[in-house]
């Protein structure tokens, strides 16, 4: 039997990383996270922001409300504020269709 390497979820990612998630730079992090009271970074004892995957959930929210649908951002918070769970819920509907259209794209390049 082949040994198999664990998979590991990551606890905390950090503000770098974030940033790289979505190819934006930190300071983006920064701000989305003093306008969005839905991102509540841990620090550490030197004052580095630690992220959940929570927290990374939300970026992804934020970042389809604010730079794939081109909604400003008082826009999107008051979309988080009224109605999180349909937004939430539009957003997986979203994500599951970008991976079915990238799976058939995969096949049709495949023929």
């Amino acid at each position: 039997m082949p040994y198999k390497e664990p998979v590991i979820e990551k606890l905390y990612y950090t503000i770098g990383e974030v940033a790289k998630m979505f190819n934006v730079n930190t300071s983006l992090i920064r701000f989305w996270e003093k306008e969005f009271n839905i991102i509540k970074p841990h620090k550490n004892k030197k004052g580095n922001r630690l992220f959940t995957p929570q927290d990374v959930e939300n970026f992804h929210l934020i970042y389809h409300l604010v730079k794939e649908k081109g909604m400003t951002l008082k826009g999107a918070e008051k979309k988080l504020k009224e109605n999180k769970e349909d937004t939430i819920e539009n957003f997986e509907v979203v994500k599951r269709l970008k991976d079915i259209k990238e799976m058939l794209i995969d096949i049709k390049e495949g023929m």
